[in-house]
């Protein structure tokens, strides 16, 4: 069966046009994360009668639509649910409520009960890891941040030196092997630096590496884990597993001068607007 795009089940205009000062207020939704990476929605005061649903659309593929009934649970609240095992491809994710025929209509956010993301540990055994977590956008509209990696790489906790950075962090979905290493690359043209990856066993899936700042040159530096070495896959280094969507924005961390003696280069840790890890080198002015 063909699936309905998302201009057919929201309406082009509704996707194109800019809400006026005098409209209706949004309706509103609160939203409850849990720790498997299923999310709860309880929409306020729908209005309209007929059969109600929330429509997820992802922002940059319009085609992906997921359609969830909701249904009355107390007066004026109807309720969603978006199980962890109903697959949300990564991106963003508008939501809307459409109630019978009406035009849908985008979901501002109420409260969002994210308490079970903080310290989160999903099993390093599973061959997946789902991350939903919902935002407020820049417009004041609740959408939904979607992640799915399989095997995934999480950044734990950086140290910075006047002449290293050492990173720890943990492996799930796979195992770290003979040979296992950490990639370091500044630009599909730039070299590829190397840094050994050592396993930590009192974590489970637990390792570290230690990036010298004399082996680098300016540039923005990805990290990628090779897990099983030079035959493996690679596996991007990057912070997931709690309850910010947008790490670029929050986690701010001091950089240091190298070398210390004569300083020539400015580095400093940072997160990309994927929440990828990257060490940014640039010159000392």
């Amino acid at each position: 069966m063909t699936q309905p795009t998302a201009d057919q089940l929201l309406g082009t205009s509704q996707r194109t046009s800019q809400p006026k000062e005098d409209a209706i207020p949004a309706p509103r939704a609160d939203c409850i994360a849990d720790s498997a990476g299923g999310l709860t929605f309880d929409v306020l005061d729908g209005g309209g009668s007929g059969r109600a649903h929330l429509v997820l659309v992802r922002r940059t593929a319009e085609e992906d639509v997921v359609r969830l009934p909701l249904t009355p649970v107390a007066q004026g609240r109807l309720r969603a649910v978006l199980p962890s095992g109903v697959e949300l491809a990564e991106g963003r994710w508008e939501t809307h409520i459409r109630v019978g025929d009406a035009e849908p209509r985008r979901l501002t956010p109420g409260i969002n009960d994210l308490r079970a993301l903080v310290d989160r540990s999903p099993d390093p055994g599973a061959a997946r890891i789902a991350v939903r977590i919902p935002y407020t956008t820049k417009h004041g509209n609740l959408s939904v941040r979607s992640w799915l990696r399989a095997p995934h790489a999480e950044a734990g906790d950086l140290t910075l030196g006047q002449d290293r950075l050492t990173v720890r962090g943990r492996l799930y979905g796979a195992a770290l092997a003979q040979g296992a290493h950490m990639e370091l690359s500044a630009g599909r043209e730039g070299p590829v630096l190397r840094a050994e990856v050592t396993a930590e066993p009192s974590v489970p899936g637990g390792f570290s590496c230690t990036v010298e700042h004399g082996t680098l040159t300016e540039g923005a530096w990805r990290f990628r884990l090779r897990p099983a070495g030079e035959e493996g896959p690679r596996v991007r280094l990057s912070r997931l597993l709690d309850d910010v969507a947008d790490k670029h924005d929050v986690f701010h961390y001091p950089g240091t001068d190298y070398p210390p003696s004569a300083p020539s280069l400015h580095v400093r840790p940072a997160y990309t607007a994927s929440n990828d890890l990257t060490l940014t080198v640039t010159p000392v002015p």
